[in-house]
């Protein structure tokens, strides 16, 4: 064998043998199992970098003391409780849960034992996850953004606007677990308000123009869209449904105005999953999830989009103007 080759051969079993090693240590690496119920897009990756980052602050580097594994339910509910199978097979630290509820109940139905901080939008004691916001009681912890709680005031903010109109409408996926929760909620504050509140679903791109258009025939002022993974996975086309038939709309989330909404009301982005990945470091240190308290968000930001006002020709009220967190020109 000439000379070469034998440099060749050593070379490529150093290259071997280190990425052996590499690969054994982490597999020795705390994990992190994380469960999303969406898709891995690029506003999928930027909640991730964002938990990243909070496990940075707090002296937790992937890939250096920590590992991260990823798993994706690309929208499809179906596929989650064998994502959280695998995740326990592979014996994860902790796994954390981001997108939906289902997720969050996939991941808890999967162990009693490893540790599952959730990110919710929704009351983790009526979904059973927990037995109280203080003491959770088992295995499973979280965050909590209390989205669907948040309808109320999404519709005062439609009421502050559209002060004539006494009919609103409310967008629902058939296929999230929190529809009824939703559409109860929506029409207790509605009439608290002396409104009207037409609850319309669609669980498809298929059918938002149907229940865009029936809005509009209805009557209906403006649109709340309710809190729902499939609907955040889909801004442009919403956004695009309420402005071809002229109804002001409100969400929940701020990427709804980079995709030409009119307002949005909810959390502060980040701030969740940051609390979630300070959750996650508690327990790797040492701390029982039953003992640690479900957090809430404590900023909420309102943001409103003057570019899509001019767009149905709509007058913003100064009221709103002056509360805004964000005012887009």
């Amino acid at each position: 064998m000439r000379r070469r080759d034998v440099i060749t051969l050593l070379g490529s079993a150093v290259v071997a043998w280190a990425q052996a090693a590499g690969a054994q240590q982490d597999a020795n690496l705390p994990a992190i199992g994380w469960l999303s119920s969406t898709a891995n897009d690029e506003d999928a990756k930027a909640i991730l970098d964002q938990f990243r980052r909070a496990l940075n602050e707090v002296g937790y580097i992937a890939g250096r003391n920590v590992r991260i594994e990823e798993r994706w339910g690309e929208d499809q509910s179906e596929r989650l409780p064998a994502l959280a199978a695998d995740l326990v097979r592979r014996r994860m630290s902790v796994i954390v849960t981001n997108g939906s509820n289902a997720a969050a109940l996939a991941a808890k139905a999967a162990s009693a034992t490893i540790p599952v901080v959730f990110n919710i939008g929704f009351d983790p004691v009526k979904l059973g996850l927990v037995e109280s916001f203080v003491r959770p009681g088992g295995n499973v912890t979280g965050v909590s953004n209390m989205a669907v709680e948040l309808g109320s005031k999404r519709l005062e903010l439609l009421h502050e606007l559209r002060p004539n109109v006494k009919v609103f409408g409310v967008l629902v996926n058939p296929n999230n677990l929190n529809k009824d929760t939703v559409s109860a909620e929506a029409e207790v504050a509605a009439r608290a308000l002396g409104l009207q509140a037409i609850v319309l679903a669609a669980g498809s791109e298929g059918e938002f123009n149907r229940v865009f258009a029936e809005f509009a025939h209805s009557g209906v002022g403006a649109v709340d869209i309710g809190p729902d993974p499939y609907f955040n996975s889909r801004p442009n086309q919403l956004a695009s449904q309420a402005t071809s038939h002229g109804l002001p709309a409100v969400y929940t989330l701020r990427k709804f105005l980079a995709a030409g909404g009119l307002m949005s009301y909810g959390p502060a982005f980040g701030e969740s999953i940051r609390e979630a990945a300070f959750q996650v470091a508690k327990i790797l240190k040492g701390a029982k999830p039953a003992e640690l308290p479900v957090l809430q968000p404590t900023r909420f930001e309102l943001v409103i989009n003057l570019k899509a006002a001019k767009v149905i020709d709509l007058q913003i009220p100064e009221s709103l103007l002056v509360r805004a967190d964000e005012v887009i020109e």
